[in-house]
């Protein structure tokens, strides 16, 4: 059992700026502000990992940094989070350690918004911070160097960028939104953006929602309050803008609504909104806390006829991006004090959502799966993945795998993505499989956390730790609350241990009578007619959780105005405001006397911690074999040294009888108190007597006495002037101190023998003394250096603990310079898997564990100890037994071996980059290997395809997922058409699709007032009769080049793609830089052949110094299925761990080539990677892999043999 006491902060309830402060990072940690302090959960224990105090101003914004790079030795798994305080500084942490990464700040106003930057490769350090009224900084967040500035004109709000592409980004102001789309790293952007007008949601002419930049803005009346902006993950061009009572979806290409989610009248208003990117999905979060699914249903793509009326496609019956609301989790009991403050989802998996609500609770939701029935619900059912989770029979062909492929395993696929749970829509998917499974899906409550409750709060600490209780000691802290609840946390580990409803009225005080019990009491504020109240007093057993009730039949009295217990546990005294004290027998719980109404009002009063223990000692001898007296204890509080085992059998015969004989004896004890005149009164105690002592009289610098230490010989006073006064009880010496704070509300001297440093709180802060050296060790000050205290404690003997009006309590070190410390030396109760915490030697061996073992006979999740890897086989090994039982036994028999273990790895380790990368590869794996077999042998290895990529891979996508969606989206724009403008963009866009049929209908609507009426009805003539007379195709190519050479790209491009000439419309694309525009006309009209060199090119692109978009070249060559680009790139890049892997992939498909070329490039991949596990210390896969590289492995192989030989 761990007792080590490190400095960390217990947090509460949350402030309103603290609201939206909160992020899920892909490492697998949610984090979230809560009022100057960001706490760490881990959502898998639902515990508090960690809390970093060293902003001084409120929390009100959080980002965990993206894992969008390739991890290794040079860059490994860390923990770094960046925070933003409402002073406008920024913070980025390193959460292991709990240290500061850097600092930086621009200006002293609160950051409005800030993102890591995700789409540029070697860009993991960048930061984009919006500071108010206008600035956008990027800051380098490893040096806190700012790397640029731009200011804008207008007051900006939040900003987002474009996840497809990573030049565009886009501003939410107050009544508009800026478009930049020369976003860079290297420089800064040199427009001001483009700038649109929001109209009023709801509007009849949903065209007007966005109005063009044209100088003015929108007169429609009052604007309306847009609370958020996000750019859609699954659809290219699509923004999101949510309302109250509506979300709409933009298509950017036609600055159109093209979907508006409407609140049901009854409905909760939305509160925020996440676009997902493994389904076309929303997750909406409501005022009211529940959360909501809504999935795209997606329409067969039918082109409007040219009879349909412009007000018939503007209907919004018509509409076809529409939002099915899927399920929705039961509302929360929203109060004034317990309101959502923010909704986070998990990134990795998309199916978990987090709600951080403002009294501190943290609740934990997940997305399940249910068998669908007919009955039920009226919609339609949602659709399982199929054999991507159920397996699939043997194909005929079993020779054409590799061995290591167990391709006809069937059992379950963990489901660690949303992706697994639900298959595509029915667009995509018109296959009819039988093996698909018809869900329908609902919200699980799956963890609630609870933190400390709202201020003032009392503290007290347990009794200290000693030889004699060490073996049952928990470091307890009793936290007392305004309402009654006492909160019981065990320090080690910074966790709520019990909670108890104690009290009806505010608690006052808390005093520990042994290891595992407490006195209580608290009461009303005083009536201001008669200053009287209705006192509460309670005896608690914690363990058992059992209250008994002292004083219960008293009616209203004054007010009690402290509680003392004598240090031997025999009595306690109450003293009250307006009345003398009472004395009490602990062990009976009955009274021992009460003084009369002439004696003096007490001020402050101790016991004194000095007892004849020769006497106690000769009176326990004396009825060692008596049995205990007829008067039964109230209760067992006679544990001063040694508490009482959770387990009563572990107790010794010897040691009970011992408390027995403790509980029959008393012994005499003394106690001092000071009146209102400062006159120090002596009394000694023994039974029920009570024997007046000396009396001393004030010293003369001293006002009224306040409250009062003792430790050993020492006894110091402190008054209300913030005077102390020392006195040396042997010595009978007396110093005072002033210490020029003002009233000293508490002095507590710090456990431990011979430890003499005392905690002072004052009405601005707390003080650490030392009493022998009689000099002040360290001092803090309220509410400069934190928010003013309310309370104070020693949580050990050098932690001093501080509780604070903003719901804080926090563990400090005697300096109160820190109150968080480095992960490590905490002790939590449930063990977190997060390789982000291990050394990087340690993550990169799990990892390489997790992915590929070809070197062990048998696949395990074990690291045998070898003289390498001693230092991290026990910190490995720890966190393979973490992870979950049904990974366990999936990952040795993965059916599509080393690719898809790669990819449930990459999910474990939250490794964004690699998972993009495995999804992928995975997909075309199975596509390219089920595609030429199919043609040979037909439905042989049908089950091998799997299903298509979502949308929002993009042009990643098989071509003819792409086209589909394509010709989906220009059906919608063609249903939004109302200026000419629109519908020249539609019809250009239905010629490149070679729909043009529609595009002639479109060009002959034309009214015969517009300018372009002649144009359009000779360009209408000319896309009609071109397909008819191949003659004329030498002519439209001239012209069409003539007019790409002047200037008219898209005409002339529309010219080639009218005579079949799309290669050289793309080709010409991409020598005017319209690099994304040549790859979409590739994937949505041309042949695989001819898409396939379009894309090539644009991989040669992508990899030039002057883009450096390597990440997304790879991609591409996957999708092409280059296996050998694909690794020449991967050792260019030195991804030589994902080169070794993607190679062990291919050979398993049988997919990989045997000349000579591609035979020394795997070698020279295996040579790499052999060379990055030596400085793994896994001398087993550097051998196995030596072997795989030819002669330069054998030579590395000898080369590591000298070397371990010579140790």
């Amino acid at each position: 059992m761990s007792f080590k006491i490190v400095p960390k902060t217990l947090t509460g309830i949350l402030h309103n700026f603290n609201k939206g402060a909160s992020d899920w990072g892909w490492q697998g940690f949610i984090a979230y502000g809560c009022q100057s302090v960001v706490v760490v959960v881990d959502p898998k224990t639902m515990q508090v990992v960690h809390s970093l105090d060293k902003h001084k101003g409120y929390v009100t914004k959080v980002k965990w940094s993206r894992e969008m790079y390739h991890h290794d030795t040079a860059s490994p798994y860390t923990l770094k989070l960046a925070s933003s305080d409402y002073n406008g500084r920024i913070i980025v942490w390193d959460v292991s350690q709990a240290s500061v990464r850097a600092e930086f700040s621009e200006g002293s106003k609160p950051v409005a918004d800030m993102e890591w930057l995700g789409n540029h490769d070697n860009a993991q350090d960048l930061l984009a911070v919006l500071h108010p009224p206008y600035n956008f900084v990027l800051w380098n967040a490893a040096t806190g160097t700012k790397l640029w500035k731009k200011s804008y004109t207008d007051t900006l709000q939040s900003f987002a960028f474009d996840p497809f592409e990573a030049s565009k980004m886009a501003f939410l102001g107050s009544d508009c939104i800026l478009f930049v789309d020369d976003f860079a790293i290297n420089k800064v952007p040199s427009s001001n953006g483009k700038k649109y007008y929001i109209s009023s949601p709801g509007n009849s002419q949903v065209t007007n929602i966005i109005v063009g930049d044209t100088g003015k803005k929108w007169a429609g009346g009052s604007l309306p309050l847009c609370l958020q902006l996000t750019y859609h993950r699954a659809c290219r061009n699509h923004l999101i803008l949510m309302y109250p009572r509506e979300i709409l979806v933009l298509d950017l290409d036609i600055n159109q609504t093209v979907g508006i989610i409407p609140m049901e009248r009854t409905g909760s208003p939305f509160a925020q909104v996440v676009a997902l990117k493994q389904r076309d999905a929303l997750m909406c979060l409501h005022e009211n806390g529940s959360v909501s699914i809504r999935l795209r249903r997606w329409h067969p793509s039918t082109l409007n006829s040219a009879s349909s009326s412009t007000e018939e496609s503007m209907s919004p019956s018509n509409m076809d991006v529409t939002y099915d609301l899927r399920c929705q989790s039961d509302p929360l009991r929203v109060t004034k004090n317990s309101r959502v403050y923010a909704m986070m989802h998990c990134p990795v998996t998309e199916f978990k959502a987090c709600l951080i609500m403002s009294d501190s609770r943290v609740l934990l939701l997940e997305l399940r799966t249910t068998d669908f029935q007919e009955t039920s619900v009226p919609q339609s059912p949602l659709y399982t993945p199929g054999h991507t989770s159920l397996g699939f029979p043997l194909p005929l062909d079993r020779s054409a795998f590799s061995a290591d492929l167990q391709i006809s395993k069937v059992g379950p696929v963990p489901k660690t993505a949303l992706s697994d749970m639900i298959a595509h829509t029915q667009t995509f998917n018109n296959d009819s499989t039988d093996d698909k499974h018809s869900v329908l899906l609902k919200f699980i409550l799956t963890g609630l956390l609870s933190g400390v409750a709202p201020p003032p709060l009392i503290v007290r600490m347990c009794p200290p730790l000693t030889t004699k209780n060490w073996a049952v000691y928990q470091p307890l802290l009793a936290l007392g609350t305004s309402s009654g609840l006492i909160q019981v946390y065990n320090l080690a580990s910074a966790q709520l241990h019990k909670e108890l409803s104690v009290h009806t009225v505010p608690i006052r005080g808390i005093e520990w009578v042994s290891l595992c019990s407490f006195i209580s009491y608290g009461h009303q504020n005083p009536s201001p007619q008669n200053n009287l109240v209705r006192n509460e007093l309670f005896l608690t057993d914690i363990q058992t959780g059992k209250s008994i009730q002292l004083r219960a039949n008293h009616d209203e009295e004054s007010a009690i105005d402290g509680l003392k217990v004598s240090h031997l546990k025999q009595y306690f005294i109450i003293m009250f405001k307006d009345k003398p004290f009472e004395l009490w027998d602990l062990r009976s719980g009955t009274l021992l006397r009460q003084m009369p109404k002439n004696f003096p009002h007490v001020t402050a009063l101790e016991w004194s911690p000095s007892h004849n223990l020769k006497s106690l000692k000769k009176k326990l001898t004396s009825q060692e074999a008596s049995t205990p007296g007829s008067s039964q204890p109230l209760m067992d509080f006679s544990t001063l040294t040694a508490s009482t085992p959770t387990d009563p059998s572990a107790r010794s015969a010897e040691v009970s009888t011992t408390k027995q004989i403790l509980q029959s004896v008393t012994v005499r004890e003394h106690f001092v108190f000071t009146d209102a005149d400062g006159l120090l009164y002596h009394f000694v105690v023994e039974g029920s007597l009570i024997k007046d002592g000396s009396k001393i009289p004030p010293d003369g610098g001293m006002g009224s006495i306040t409250c009062i230490a003792w430790k050993a010989e020492t006894l110091v006073l402190g008054d209300v002037d913030g005077n102390l006064n020392l006195w040396d009880l042997k010595a009978r010496v007396s110093r005072a101190i002033p210490t020029h704070r003002g009233w000293i509300r508490k002095i507590r001297f710090a456990p431990g023998r011979g430890n003499m440093k005392l905690l002072v709180l004052y009405n601005d802060g707390a003080d650490v003394w030392d009493a022998k050296e009689v000099e002040r060790l360290s001092s803090i000050k309220t509410p400069r250096d934190m928010a003013k205290l309310t309370d104070a404690d020693w949580a050990a003997s050098d932690r001093p603990l501080l509780s604070s009006v903003d719901g804080c309590v926090r563990v400090m070190d005697m300096e109160f310079s820190s109150s968080c410390s480095p992960l490590e030396e905490s002790h939590l109760p449930d063990p977190v898997f997060c390789p982000h915490l291990l050394p990087p030697k340690a993550s990169l061996t799990l990892k390489v564990l997790l992915q590929h073992q070809p070197w062990n006979e048998k696949f395990t999740l074990w690291l045998e100890e070898t003289d390498e890897n001693a230092d991290i086989s026990k910190l490995v090994n720890e966190h393979l037994s973490h992870i979950d039982q049904d990974l366990r036994d999936y990952l040795p028999k993965c059916q599509f071996g080393t690719a898809q273990r790669s990819l449930l790895t990459a999910r474990l380790f939250g490794d964004e980059n690699e998972v993009t990368f495995w999804t992928v590869a995975l997909h075309y794996l199975r596509q390219h290997k089920a595609i030429p077999l199919s043609q040979k042998a037909e439905d042989a290895f049908a089950h091998l395809r799997d299903h298509p990529l979502e949308t929002s891979f993009d042009v990643l996508c098989d071509g003819q997922t792409f086209q589909k969606y394509q010709l989906e989206r220009v059906s919608i724009h063609d249903s939004k058409r109302t200026t000419h403008e629109h519908t020249k963009l539609c019809s250009e866009t239905l010629i490149m699709l070679g729909q043009t049929d529609r595009a002639v209908q479109l060009l002959l609507e034309t009214d015969s007032a517009n300018d372009s009426y002649y144009i359009d009805s000779l360009r209408a003539c000319l896309v009609a009769s071109v397909r008819s007379s191949g003659a004329s195709q030498s002519t439209i190519k001239l012209v069409a080049t003539n007019l790409i050479a002047n200037g008219k790209l898209s005409e002339g491009v529309q010219l080639l793609c009218l005579i079949d000439k799309g290669l050289d419309a793309c080709r010409y694309l991409q020598t005017y830089g319209q690099w994304y525009q040549a790859a979409w006309l590739a994937k949505a009209m041309l042949s695989p052949n001819e898409s396939t060199q379009v894309l090539k090119r644009w991989v040669d692109h992508l990899t030039s110094p002057q883009v450096n978009q390597k990440s997304y070249a790879l991609l591409v060559l996957l999708s092409l299925g280059h296996i050998n680009k694909v690794l020449e790139l991967l050792m260019t890049i030195r991804h030589f761990d994902t080169a070794a892997l993607f190679v062990e992939a291919v050979q398993e498909f049988d997919l990989i080539g045997s000349d000579e070329q591609t035979t020394s490039l795997v070698e020279a991949v295996f040579l790499e990677y052999a060379r990055y596990l030596l400085h793994l210390g896994n001398r087993t896969a550097v051998e196995y892999y030596c072997t795989k590289a030819g002669e330069k492995g054998r030579l590395l192989a000898e080369e590591v043999m000298n070397v371990y030989s010579n140790k």
